[in-house]
């Protein structure tokens, strides 16, 4: 009787101690979210990613009945924020603002990552695409006879090594736009990093550089302006802001950029292993809020598109990008260390 009792209650231990460890491996879903949700941007507050984030956690709010705080992590070209989100409990309240640098150029730049940018997070959905667009100093374009993309590759193959474009810093998109048309379109320029997109831009239009391969949203307005003189966008389709500029695959027809395709992207992911019901609930909300029209409205004004993904999708977006940037980034021997 003795040993019949001491077994029973050894096994009601040990089925406590299963319950105990199972509740804190894999948290229960079905009251998620009962407290505020952490919505980490890894950039500066004020940026593009920031004004998106901000605008999709008021909604989110809404929907989920909980409150979605926008936390400004900066540092290491994105790193430090996305890192800080990859360490989290995987319970679905710390989501991250990932983007292109942070997901498919830093890990192909920097010699040493803090996190695997596939192994260490769950894909939510992308959110939008924002286009680069190639732009000259209207009076070097009009002293040089170049008009259009075409003319500028057949300028700088006659004359290797004399246009030089800006760019904001090595490992920039900026710069890698620059190497991958040098690449496809059998090219010598001379790339000049600046300590940022504004000083990059703003050396163009001082004419001390030649061209730029600059983000849509900043240089919209010295186009309209006519300071810049825009002759294609890097996506594979027309940007909704400027539907009259071809893509450089379309205007470099023949030239060997076919296919050419480079934006700033940006999407939302959370510490791998959250429960698969809490990425399709985020998903769902977030991917409905993409497609009202204030949303479109809002990324419309900083020159981006929205582009809702399944959580599949955006992951396999991350992989193509990886391996894109891997092959631009050693090309252009850009390191970071």
């Amino acid at each position: 009787m003795l040993n019949t009792l001491i077994k029973a209650t050894k096994l009601a231990i040990a089925v406590t101690a299963l319950a105990v460890t199972t509740a804190h491996s894999a948290p229960a879903t079905g009251n998620w979210p009962n407290k505020p949700i952490r919505f980490v941007v890894p950039y500066p507050a004020g940026g593009p990613l920031d004004t998106v984030a901000r605008a999709i956690g008021e909604k989110l709010r809404d929907e989920l009945g909980q409150p979605v705080v926008v936390e400004n992590k900066p540092g290491a070209g994105g790193n430090l924020g996305a890192d800080f989100v990859a360490k989290q409990p995987a319970d679905g309240y710390t989501i991250l603002m990932g983007a292109v640098a942070t997901h498919a150029i830093n890990p192909t730049l920097f010699a040493k990552m803090p996190y695997d940018p596939l192994r260490d997070f769950a894909p939510v959905t992308l959110v939008a695409d924002v286009p680069n667009v190639l732009v000259m100093h209207p009076g070097k374009a009009a002293e040089l006879h170049i008009d259009n993309v075409r003319d500028l590759v057949t300028y700088a193959r006659s004359h290797p090594g004399k246009l030089d474009y800006a760019s904001g810093g090595n490992g920039s998109a900026g710069h890698l736009s620059g190497e991958l048309f040098k690449s496809m379109a059998h090219v010598s320029m001379v790339h000049i990093p600046y300590n940022g997109a504004s000083p990059a831009q703003l050396s163009v239009l001082s004419g001390q550089t030649d061209l730029i391969f600059d983000n849509l949203a900043s240089a919209s307005a010295n186009i309209k302006a006519g300071k810049l003189k825009a002759f294609a966008v890097t996506t594979p389709t027309r940007a909704a802001a400027f539907p009259e500029l071809p893509t450089i695959a379309e205007a470099g027809k023949g030239l060997g950029l076919d296919g050419f395709d480079i934006s700033t992207w940006f999407g939302v992911l959370a510490p791998a292993n959250t429960p698969r019901e809490i990425v399709d609930r985020l998903n769902r909300d977030i991917v409905a809020i993409l497609k009202t029209d204030d949303m479109k409205a809002k990324l419309a004004r900083i020159g981006a598109q929205p582009a809702p993904t399944t959580p599949e999708q955006f992951g396999a977006l991350i992989r193509r990008e990886l391996k894109k940037y891997g092959e631009v980034v050693k090309v252009s021997g850009a390191k970071v260390d």
